[in-house]
C-alpha cells in the first residue's frame, strides 16, 4: 500500500453527484493521484471485495474519500467495513448533513476527518496530502516515540510531524481538523484565539466553513480528553471572544 502524497497514492472517491466526482477527481489526478471514482457504495464494495463479499487487501484503496448520503450502500456502512478490513487505511467523509450526529457517528466508526458540502477543493487536496503524510511517518517510525516536533502544554503532547495527539499519555484520537485547532490553542495557552482565527487555523484553504462548526470541534476535543482524564477540561470557553487553553488545568474538579 502506498503511503506517501508524491503521486503514487490511490485515492477511492465514492461520491454520486457526478459533477463532484469529475470536479475533485480531476483536482487529484492533477497532483499526480490514482483516483478510481464510484457512483455508489456498493459497486465501490465490490470492487474491493471477492465474490462472497469478502476485503480482498491487494484491492483495496490507499485513501478513501466517501459520501455519507450513497445509493445501495451509504458511506457509513462502507466506512464500517473498510476499518474492519484496515485499521490504517484514513478514510475522510465528504457531506451535505451538517447535525453534529452525522459527523460524531461518522468518526466513531473509524474516519479520520471530514468536509461538509460545500467545500474547497484546495482544502480536500490539502486534508488528502495530510493523511497521506501522517501514514508515511507512522509507518516509517513504526509509531515509535516523539521525535523533535513535539508541542507540549501540561498534559498535553502534540506530535507535530504525525499529526497526534496524547494526554497524559493516553492518545487521543483526533482528527486533522481538531489536531490544527488544538494545536493553535496550546501554542499559547492563556492566551484567547477566536472562532475566526480557529476557522483559519483549522481550515486554511477553506472558505465555506460556519462559525458553530468550530464549536462543535471544541465540544469533541473536550469530550476526547475528557475520555481518557475524567473531570478536566483544559480548553475555556470565553464568552463574546472565543476559546483558550489553559496549561495549568486539568486538576480534578470536586
Amino acid at each position: 500500500m502506498a503511503t506517501t502524497a508524491d503521486g503514487k497514492g490511490r485515492i477511492a472517491l465514492v461520491e454520486d453527484e457526478g459533477s463532484i466526482r469529475e470536479t475533485v477527481g480531476y483536482a487529484l489526478r492533477r497532483e499526480g493521484f490514482r483516483v478510481d471514482a464510484y457512483a455508489d457504495g456498493a459497486a465501490a464494495w465490490e470492487a474491493w471485495s471477492d465474490g462472497a463479499g469478502r476485503p480482498v487487501p491487494a484491492a483495496l484503496p490507499d485513501l478513501a474519500i466517501l459520501d455519507i448520503l450513497l445509493p445501495r450502500m451509504d458511506g457509513l456502512e462502507l466506512c464500517r467495513r473498510l476499518r474492519a478490513a484496515s485499521e490504517t487505511l484514513p478514510i475522510l467523509f465528504l457531506t451535505s448533513r451538517d447535525e453534529e450526529f452525522d459527523r460524531v457517528l461518522g468518526l466513531e466508526l473509524g474516519a479520520d476527518d471530514y468536509l461538509c458540502k460545500p467545500f474547497s477543493v484546495r482544502e480536500l487536496v490539502a486534508r488528502v496530502k495530510v493523511l497521506f503524510r501522517r501514514l508515511a511517518l507512522l509507518a516509517a517510525a513504526g509509531g515509535g516515540a516523539d521525535g523533535e516536533g513535539t508541542l507540549t502544554a501540561g498534559d498535553l503532547a502534540l506530535d507535530l510531524d504525525r499529526y497526534q495527539a496524547s494526554w497524559g499519555g493516553h492518545p487521543l484520537g483526533l482528527t486533522v481538523t481538531e489536531f490544527l485547532i488544538l494545536r493553535a490553542l496550546a501554542r499559547r495557552p492563556g492566551h484567547v484565539r477566536t472562532r475566526e482565527q480557529l476557522i483559519a487555523e483549522g481550515y486554511p484553504h477553506d472558505t465555506y466553513v460556519a462559525d458553530r462548526t468550530v464549536d462543535s470541534h471544541i465540544k469533541r476535543l473536550r469530550r476526547k480528553i475528557e475520555a481518557v482524564a475524567p473531570g478536566r477540561s483544559p480548553i475555556d470557553t470565553v464568552y463574546g471572544l472565543g476559546y483558550r487553553y489553559q496549561e495549568g488545568a486539568g486538576e480534578e474538579e470536586g
